[in-house]
């Protein structure tokens, strides 16, 4: 799914949308309290012993990342049962730019050389834009909506936004969005740089999901845009509106070309790819998961989420609050009733 330059921003008569799990496959990353910095550079998701194991068989490497990510986050939100599957109405949306593309490479070097009958049944399916999404579905049967974002730099806070929407329409109880990109020598020569294999799913529930049985909130998705440029994504997403700014996950680059600290005050500032290199699709997903590593700190202020620069068709801004146990009272804030 390729998401258009559309707003949305907060309702504040919609449901409350929380992020009640974070599961992380990124060598060198042990757990997203590590996103805030400085990074360890070491442990974490291993990929030589992580992408191997009987469910794995037959599926393409950003598929076997997808899962493993995936995994972690439903069972840090508790959403999984003894036999790690969840029946709900849950909606898969899965970030990708480059996911895939080295089963479609595969696939036309074949059809190329020995012609479609050379093809493998088993490899075929791996070409579908959609197989990521598909296998996560499948493996913890899934029922809800399922869908891919490929959508450049914005994607993986669009791919966060087009959950927080199907569940705000009823359309799904809960959503797991994951963030996958992979390492190979395709991904390499498509981005001119060595890459690294990165993938990070969240699961989104509604508050009166997540207070019914216990979750434990990490981060409120409250607002969020997609515009021309990043002085309309700021104000279609509400980051003035909200409260100051306590972290603000950007690309410092960019953040620099667009004048970004004459647009919004921030106390702190990370730059994910700075220290991780390309990210691409899951970057969205994983600036998500450094929000919650934030706001579950007890640091003050919001988190601010940016994506694109005037290089590219796009910017997106996704605005992330405190959840109700984390916010900070009338009084403590100096304010009076």
């Amino acid at each position: 799914m390729n998401a258009t330059s559309t707003t949305h921003t907060r309702n504040p008569n919609a449901r409350e949308v929380f992020v009640t799990g974070i599961g992380l496959a990124l060598p060198g990353v042990a757990t997203y309290g590590d996103l805030l910095g400085p990074l360890p550079g070491e442990g974490g998701f291993d990929p030589a012993t992580g992408l191997i194991g009987r469910e794995l068989r037959h599926k393409d490497r950003a598929s076997r990342l997808a899962l493993r990510a995936a995994e972690f986050a439903l069972h840090d939100a508790g959403l999984t049962d003894a036999d790690d599957t969840f029946t709900g109405s849950t909606a898969v949306v899965v970030s990708t730019n480059l996911g895939n593309a080295d089963s479609v490479c595969e696939a036309i070097d074949t059809i190329a050389t020995a012609g479609v009958m050379g093809l493998s049944p088993l490899g075929l399916p791996q070409t579908s834009s959609n197989v990521i999404a598909g296998w996560v579905a499948i493996r913890y049967r899934l029922r809800g909506p399922n869908l891919t974002v490929c959508n450049g730099v914005t994607s993986g806070l669009d791919a966060v936004a087009w959950a927080r929407n199907l569940i705000i329409a009823g359309r799904a109880e809960a959503a797991v969005v994951v963030g996958v990109e992979p390492a190979g020598d395709v991904v390499t020569k498509v981005l001119g740089q060595q890459s690294t294999d990165a993938s990070v799913a969240v699961v989104l529930e509604p508050a009166d999901a997540a207070a019914s049985r216990g979750a434990r909130p990490r981060a409120t998705i409250t607002g969020y845009a997609r515009a021309r440029n990043l002085a309309a994504a700021l104000v279609g997403a509400g980051a003035a509106e909200e409260g100051p700014v306590g972290l603000w996950l950007a690309d410092e680059a960019e953040a620099a070309g667009a004048g970004a600290s004459r647009l919004l005050a921030a106390r702190r500032r990370i730059d994910l790819q700075s220290q991780l290199g390309p990210l691409s699709g899951a970057l969205g997903v994983l600036q998500c998961a450094a929000a919650a590593a934030y706001l579950e700190g007890g640091a003050t202020g919001n988190v601010l989420a940016t994506a694109g620069s005037p290089r590219h068709d796009a910017t997106a801004a996704l605005l992330l609050t405190p959840p109700p146990a984390l916010r900070p009272s009338t009084q403590e804030r100096g304010q009076h009733p």
